[in-house]
C-alpha cells in the first residue's frame, strides 16, 4: 500500500504544472531571498493569491521551494555587501563578509550553498521518518522549557561576538530594550511609544535590521569614501571546490547543526532566525580555535547554513501532523491547506496519503534544485564586486529605503531604518558589535511573554523552573554555559607538566 501511494506521489510531482510551478517559484524565491528587506514570510504570504488558481500539491510546492530558495539567496548579499537578505542569515553576515575580504568569496558563497542543500536534505528526511515522534516531543514543551530555550539562545550572544564580552552584553541588552517597545506584551500596555501610533505595534525587524547593517555600511563609506566594496576585486569561478574537503574536515559541525536546526524548527513558534543564532553560538563555544571566529573563519557559516535550512523542513512537523505553525511561514501555510482541503493532523497520512509523499518529494525536489540554480544565482552576482563604490553605495541605500517602506507601504519605517543605521554606525565605531543587538530584539518578546506566563503558571514560585524534567534540563544546560568560566578557571590555572627532556 506504502509502495502504491510513493509511486503515485512521483506521478503528481512529474506532472508539467507541478514542475513549472516548482521552478517558476524557485526563481522568484532566490529574487526575494536576494534583496534586503523581503524576507522568506514575506515571500511566501506573496504567494498565497496564486495558490487560489492552483490545485492542492502545485500550490504547497511553490511555497516549499519559494522559501527555501529564498532562505539560502539571503547568503549572497550578506557575503558580497554585509546585507543579509533574510533574518536567518544575520545570525553570520558579519563572518561571511569579512570571508570575502579576506579573499575567500568562492569558499563562502559554495559553503553556503553545498551546507544548505545538506541541512535541507537532512531536515526533509527527518520530516518524512520521524515527524509523529518528533511532533509529540515538541507538544510537551510548556513556557517554562521556551523560556529556557530562549535563555539559551541569548547567552549565544556572547559567545557570538567577538572582543570584549561586556560590550556584547551591553548591546544585548539594548536589543531586549528595544523589543519592549508598544502594547505587544502580557499586559497589552504602550512602552516607550512616547505617544506615536506608528510604535504601538513595536519595532519591526526588517527596518531595524537593514538599518544596523546595510545603512550602517553606506554611512561607513561617506565617511571614509574610496577603495573598493570587499577588498580586492574578486573572480568567482568554481565555488564547488574544495567543499568536500570542508565536509570531510567539519562533520561534526555539520551533523550538529542539521540536529540543531531541524530540532529548533520543529518547536511551534521558534523558527530558521532562532536556529541560525543557537547554531552559530554553539560552533564557536565548541570550537577548538574560537579566537578565529569574526575574522573570516568557515566553521560557523558552516553550522548556521545547515541549521536554518534544516529549520525549515523542521517547522513542518508540528504544522501537518498536529495543525500547529512552527513558524511565521507555517502558519500561512496551514490556512493554505485547509483551504485546499488537506487538513492537518494525524488524520492527513491516512486520508490523503499520496498527496502528502508529494509534498515531501517536492522538498527533496526543491534542495536539490537549489544546486543549480544557487550557483546560477551567485554567478549572477558576481559582478557586485567588480562595481566602485561610488556607484553601488547610492544603489544600496535605494534598496535600504525601498525594503523598509515595501514592508507596510509605511515612511515610518524608512526613517526606523536610517536611525538605527547610525545607531549601528556609532556601536561599530566604539567597537561594539551589533549582532547580540540584533537577537536580542528577535527573542525579547519571547523571553517576556514567556516568563510572565510561567509565573503565573506557578503563583510566583521560582521552583517551578525546573519542576518539570525538559525544564530541567534545559534549565541545567543554561546555568552550565553561564558559570562554565567559573567551573573551568581552576582546570586552566592548572600549572602543565614539563616535557622530558630530550637526549643530545
Amino acid at each position: 500500500m506504502v509502495t502504491a501511494n510513493v509511486i503515485e506521489a512521483f506521478r503528481i510531482v512529474c506532472d508539467p504544472l507541478v514542475l513549472g510551478v516548482v521552478f517558476a517559484s524557485a526563481l522568484f524565491g532566490l529574487f526575494v531571498g536576494a534583496v534586503p528587506g523581503l524576507t522568506a514570510t514575506m515571500a511566501t504570504a506573496l504567494l498565497v493569491p496564486v495558490t487560489f488558481l492552483l490545485p492542492p500539491v502545485p500550490a504547497i510546492a511553490c511555497m516549499v521551494t519559494a522559501t527555501a530558495m529564498a532562505i539560502f539567496a539571503g547568503d549572497i548579499p550578506g557575503a558580497l555587501l554585509r546585507i543579509p537578505g533574510t533574518p536567518a542569515s544575520a545570525a553570520y553576515t558579519d563572518e561571511a563578509y569579512a570571508m570575502t575580504r579576506n579573499g575567500e568569496v568562492e569558499k563562502v558563497l559554495g559553503a553556503g550553498l553545498v551546507f544548505s542543500v545538506i541541512g535541507g536534505l537532512f531536515g526533509t528526511a527527518v520530516l518524512v521518518t520521524t515527524a509523529p515522534v518528533l511532533a509529540e516531543v515538541a507538544l510537551k514543551f510548556s513556557s517554562f522549557e521556551y523560556f529556557w530555550l530562549v535563555l539559551l539562545g541569548l547567552t549565544c550572544a556572547v559567545f557570538i561576538a567577538p572582543g570584549q564580552p561586556l560590550k556584547a552584553v551591553v548591546s544585548l541588552l539594548l536589543g531586549l530594550l528595544l523589543a519592549t517597545v508598544g502594547f505587544e506584551n502580557p499586559a497589552a500596555f504602550p512602552r516607550f511609544t512616547f505617544g506615536s501610533e506608528q510604535l504601538m505595534s513595536g519595532l519591526l525587524l526588517p527596518p531595524v535590521m537593514i538599518g544596523m547593517f546595510a545603512m550602517s555600511e553606506v554611512l561607513r563609506y561617506a565617511v571614509s569614501p574610496g577603495g573598493p566594496v570587499a577588498g580586492p576585486v574578486q573572480r568567482i569561478g568554481r565555488i564547488f571546490r574544495g567543499q568536500g574537503k570542508l565536509l570531510r574536515t567539519h562533520p561534526v559541525q555539520v551533523l550538529r547543526g542539521c540536529v540543531v536546526g531541524t530540532a529548533i524548527g520543529a518547536l511551534p513558534g521558534a523558527g530558521a532566525d532562532i536556529a541560525a543564532w543557537i547554531s552559530y553560538g554553539l560552533s564557536k563555544r565548541f570550537s577548538k580555535t574560537p579566537e578565529k571566529f569574526g575574522t573570516g573563519h568557515i566553521e560557523g557559516v558552516i553550522e548556521s547554513g545547515a541549521a536554518n535550512n534544516s529549520a525549515l523542513a523542521g517547522a513542518w512537523i508540528p504544522a501537518l501532523v498536529l495543525g500547529i505553525p512552527g513558524d511565521s511561514i507555517t502558519a500561512i501555510v496551514i490556512g493554505v491547506l485547509y483551504m485546499k482541503g488537506l487538513n492537518p493532523g494525524p488524520t492527513l497520512f491516512l486520508e490523503n496519503p499520496q498527496k502528502i509523499y508529494a509534498v515531501f518529494i517536492v522538498f527533496f525536489l526543491a534542495n536539490l534544485l537549489m544546486l543549480p540554480l544557487g550557483w546560477a544565482a551567485i554567478k549572477l552576482a558576481k559582478n557586485v564586486l567588480r562595481v566602485s563604490r561610488a556607484v553601488l553605495m547610492p544603489v544600496i541605500l535605494l534598496f535600504c529605503m525601498v525594503g523598509a517602506f515595501a514592508i507596510n507601504n509605511s515612511v515610518f519605517d524608512v526613517g526606523v531604518m536610517l536611525a538605527f543605521g547610525l545607531l549601528a554606525f556609532v556601536m561599530e565605531a566604539n567597537r561594539f558589535p551589533i549582532a547580540p543587538a540584533i537577537l536580542g530584539l528577535v527573542l525579547g518578546g519571547m523571553l517576556e511573554q514567556n516568563f510572565v506566563t510561567s509565573m503565573i503558571k506557578a503563583d510566583g514560585a521560582w521552583s517551578a523552573f525546573f519542576s518539570r524534567p525538559l525544564a530541567c534540563g534545559l534549565g541545567v544546560v543554561t546555568l552550565l554555559v553561564w558559570f562554565s568560566p567559573l567551573i573551568l578557571r581552576p582546570w586552566r590555572r592548572r600549572p602543565r607538566p614539563a616535557p622530558f627532556p630530550t637526549a643530545g
